[in-house]
């Protein structure tokens, strides 16, 4: 059973850290130094483990201490941001807002909504950054991120939602076409296509994923006659009549519609990865938090 006990000395273990030493850690808690010393004796003494190597010329902290610092640090910020959200409670969305987007999309498809949340909340203030690994909220202190891909369960301090699925079509030049002839939608033409395809991170090209019906999603590795390994590129080199690729709808749908680009072998395209929404649970109920969440599962889903 979880009793007050279990408090006691944490926010006096934190100060000494931050601070230092016993010393500084006292007269920014208002204590002597002989009573700070008291407080984290005692909390090893409850742990069972030495917090502190102490020296006559430093004081270092143990693993085991390091440990409980970092999982302290936690704690405390989570007991202040659940201070902060009742303080907050029916006040206008205000404040420092970090958010962290995949690269391409984000730049293309977030962006445009965050300009209009930034325009119907002055009082908050946004921290965006793009990156394209899975970020650990938490730890790097994210409120609210996008992401494309992911497994359907996220941990337990993570909050998400589903957005639907990208949809991911070929796609060629009208001057491709003009060079190779009319494509025929069906395997044969698939086969023998140039591919431009996208490199991912790793080095290896991403797949063509198949699918035609309800029969399984196939995984294709056709021959490249070019691989880039950025997006707006790869889009580019597509639009210069190099060859086919299949590439989401959220990246190319405009550029089909203006005639840009021209959708080839309808049968065989495919459902991609899942859009999730994700946010640190116990920063659900800021109101600046509470209303981007919104804002961006309106304007999101698919």
């Amino acid at each position: 059973m979880f009793t007050s006990e279990r408090l006691k000395g944490i926010d006096v273990f934190v100060c000494v850290v931050d601070a230092g030493s016993f010393t500084a850690a006292g007269e920014r808690l208002h204590l002597t130094n002989s009573a700070v010393g008291k407080a984290v004796a005692r909390l090893e003494s409850r742990l069972g483990v030495r917090l502190f190597e102490r020296t006559t010329r430093r004081l270092a902290l143990t693993d085991a201490g390091q440990a409980f610092h970092k999982t302290c640090q936690q704690v405390l910020g989570q007991l202040e941001e659940a201070e902060h959200v009742l303080k907050s409670e029916g006040s206008a969305p205000q404040g420092r807002l970090r958010i962290d987007l995949p690269a391409t999309y984000g730049q293309l498809r977030v962006m445009p909504l965050l300009f209009d949340f930034v325009k119907a909340y002055p009082g908050v203030q946004p921290q965006i950054s793009f990156t394209d690994r899975f970020v650990d909220l938490v730890e790097d202190g994210i409120d609210v991120a996008v992401r494309i891909g992911g497994s359907e369960r996220w941990p337990a301090p993570i909050g998400h939602r589903y957005l639907g699925r990208e949809r991911r079509v070929f796609c060629c030049a009208p001057a491709y076409l003009e060079r190779v002839g009319p494509l025929a939608d069906d395997r044969a033409a698939l086969n023998a296509m140039d591919g431009v395809l996208y490199l991912r991170a790793d080095g290896s090209p991403a797949p063509w994923l198949i699918q035609r019906g309800t029969a399984p999603i196939e995984h294709l590795q056709p021959t490249a006659r070019l691989e880039v390994g950025n997006a707006q590129a790869w889009v580019d080199a597509v639009l210069q009549g190099l060859g086919v690729a299949q590439i989401s709808t959220w990246l190319v749908g405009e550029r089909i519609a203006r005639g840009e680009l021209v959708e080839v072998l309808p049968s065989f395209a495919a459902d991609g990865l899942p859009l999730y929404l994700l946010w640190q649970r116990s920063r659900q109920l800021l109101p600046k938090v509470d209303a981007l969440l919104g804002h961006l599962e309106k304007g999101l889903s698919v």
